[in-house]
């Protein structure tokens, strides 16, 4: 699938989110492709690195499946969330996203500030078992302000959905998180959701998603109907019509399934002459007019699967979880820089040369050793014990409580001990002996593991491509007005920047006793830092906005940046290090940004920046 330029800042910046789903690499040596296993010289070699007690059983690999679902917001993405886990069994009844009586909250909104303005501020793992399959769920912000949050969980994931709104169609957060899903080269679902609501027409949808996207449709659910009138849905891939009860929208709906061929009940239980005859005209005019399915073409990512219904009113929910599950995909390998463990100078030496840092073999779910990525850490989720976790995507082998690990950015003598890890709910978890390729688990985190970090076994380093951070758009000074809660302050601080709820950036050489600049999305995002720091450290924080707009990193470096500091070219741009020291420049406007990058070529600005995968 080739990626639209449409948007050419998001076709940069998303680039680098872009993890090859293939079950072979290139060989740079020879440009051929090769698999993994025949790089090792003899078996004896082969058995040698591969651990066998950390090799992935196949038949666990295989029923694994995740889903991040992605959405503009109010588009019904928590609903749906809910009512997934519900008809997966999870849940014995579902919440709302805005409680009203006795409606209990949503297991994925589970902040504070989730449950009060009824959106989604972080994205949410969530894991179940349904018929022989293991499910992993990622429910993430449709806010654009948390839109850094959803890349990330979208880097963990091997399928995605689009909801769409019935009414609405595409929308600018759906359009942008689509960009991601083309990058990542995702097998993209679609479901168009509040069909109980008036709403486009299926074939005006359809053409939308061709004509801006370039992505072939396939409908699997066609609705009957819309609004009042919303009497069910056509599974095409069966031939049956599933017809609903509008019931307890807290419980599985009830339904009817009556075969197309059966036209006399099938026109007496919908009930309305208009609708049938619309049904019987439908399902000719597709027939004859839509490519036929291939599921080649939708793990590719050029043909979506689509489905209508209503997740409020439970309509096409199950169906839409049993035909995921029978068409998504396992999970996938992972492109990865693989290194030797040395150590002394030989090991600084590799360290410094970063040139030869990009990714170029692939780590498959049945490779001989564990391997994961962090992309999320979260802090707090138990209030009473200040704990910090870190989401890891399992990407090879298995893991096993008690392992010990190599970190992508320690000494490689450095281990850690896996001592406990947990399957997440939400805000809940459980304790877990032993987890696969495709799992998302929690550890405990001592403060070593950031988001964009590898853990592995064996005795070559692994380091999985870094999850970039995006221009933030807004910018301000933090201070602690009260100097007596200068340690809650900065413990508050240093844990919401690991999580990535916003960016740190700093005067140049200013090792950390300077003032400290967040860096934003949106200004949401202030005020969630600003929240938690209230509710989780009981510490006061001021803000004072300083009036630049976006951030490009200077890659060409910091003698390029003296250079053009030195000939008067950053007049009115402020200079500034991130997190790993690097050069920053704020610019008020676009075109300020645009005519520096254009004119000053040498300083290489980019609207993202790659964090280190090698930090020995």
């Amino acid at each position: 699938m080739v990626p639209s330029k449409k948007h050419p800042l998001i076709y940069c910046c998303l680039s680098a989110l872009y993890l090859h789903n293939a079950s072979s690499f290139i060989n740079p040596k020879s440009n051929v492709i090769v698999p993994r296993t025949s790089l090792f010289s003899s078996t004896e070699e082969a058995a040698a690195i591969n651990n066998e007690s950390f090799i992935a059983p196949l038949a666990e690999i295989e029923r694994r499946r995740n889903l991040a679902i992605i959405s503009h917001p109010d588009s019904g993405k928590t609903t749906m969330t809910e009512k997934l886990l519900l008809y997966g069994g999870a849940l014995q009844q579902a919440g709302a996203v805005r409680m009203k009586g006795e409606q209990r909250a949503t297991q994925s909104d589970f902040m504070e500030m989730e449950k009060a303005r009824g959106i989604s501020i972080s994205s949410t793992v969530m894991s179940f078992d349904y018929n022989t399959l293991h499910v992993n769920i990622l429910d993430t912000p449709g806010h654009q302000d948390f839109s850094e949050d959803t890349y990330r969980a979208l880097a963990a994931a091997d399928n995605a959905v689009m909801l769409l709104d019935a009414a609405k169609g595409l929308e600018p957060q759906t359009r942008k998180l689509f960009e991601v899903c083309r990058m990542r080269s995702l097998p993209l679902f679609t479901f168009v959701n509040k069909m109980d609501r008036p709403a486009m027409s299926p074939y005006e949808i359809m053409d939308q998603i061709e004509s801006e996207f370039g992505l072939e449709t396939y409908p699997i659910l066609w609705p009957i109907g819309d609004g009042e009138r919303f009497k069910g849905v056509l599974d095409r891939m069966t031939n049956v019509v599933h017809l609903f009860d509008r019931g307890d929208r807290k419980k599985k709906a009830e339904v009817e399934q009556v075969p197309m061929e059966d036209l006399d009940t099938l026109k007496e239980r919908i009930n309305d002459e208009e609708l049938f005859e619309k049904l019987l005209e439908d399902q000719e005019l597709l027939q004859e007019l839509i490519a036929p399915l291939d599921m080649e073409r939708v793990i590719a990512g050029e043909q979506s699967p689509l489905f209508f219904g209503s997740a409020m009113t439970n309509f096409g929910v199950q169906l839409f979880l049993d035909k995921f599950c029978d068409m998504g995909t396992k999970p996938s390998g992972r492109l990865a820089k693989i290194k030797e463990e040395v150590k002394g100078k030989k090991a600084k030496e590799n360290a410094n040369n970063s040139a030869d840092d990009e990714p170029d073999e692939l780590i498959s779910p049945d490779h001989g050793e564990f391997s994961g990525f962090v992309f999320k850490t979260q802090a707090n989720l138990d209030p009473k014990h200040r704990d910090r976790l870190a989401y890891i995507r399992i990407v090879s082998g298995s893991f096993q409580k008690g392992m010990k690990v190599g970190h992508s950015r320690s000494k490689p003598s450095k281990k850690y001990n896996l001592a406990q890890a947990q399957t997440l709910f939400g805000s809940d978890r459980e304790s877990v002996e032993v987890a696969y390729p495709g799992d998302v688990i929690g550890i405990n985190n001592p403060g070593n593991f950031a988001i964009g970090d590898t853990l592995y076994t064996g005795n070559e380093m692994i380091a999985f491509p870094g999850i970039p951070s995006f221009s933030p758009e807004k910018f301000a000074y933090i201070r602690n007005p009260n100097t007596s809660t200068y340690k809650s302050f900065q413990k508050g601080i240093d844990q919401l920047l690991a999580e990535g709820a916003v960016q740190a950036l700093r005067q140049r050489n200013d090792d950390g006793g300077g003032p400290l600049i967040l860096a934003a999305v949106g200004q949401l995002q202030f005020e969630v830092v600003q929240a938690r720091l209230k509710s989780e450290y009981n510490v006061e924080s001021d803000l004072e906005q300083i009036g630049y707009n976006l951030a490009r990193w200077a890659d060409g470096g910091w003698d390029a940046v003296d250079k053009a500091d030195a000939d008067g070219k950053l007049f009115g741009i402020m200079i500034v290090q991130d997190r790993w020291q690097r050069p920053v420049l704020l610019f008020r406007n676009d075109w300020k940004a645009a005519g520096v990058a254009e004119e000053e070529k040498y300083l290489d600005l980019q609207p993202w920046s790659k964090p280190p995968m090698f930090d020995v």
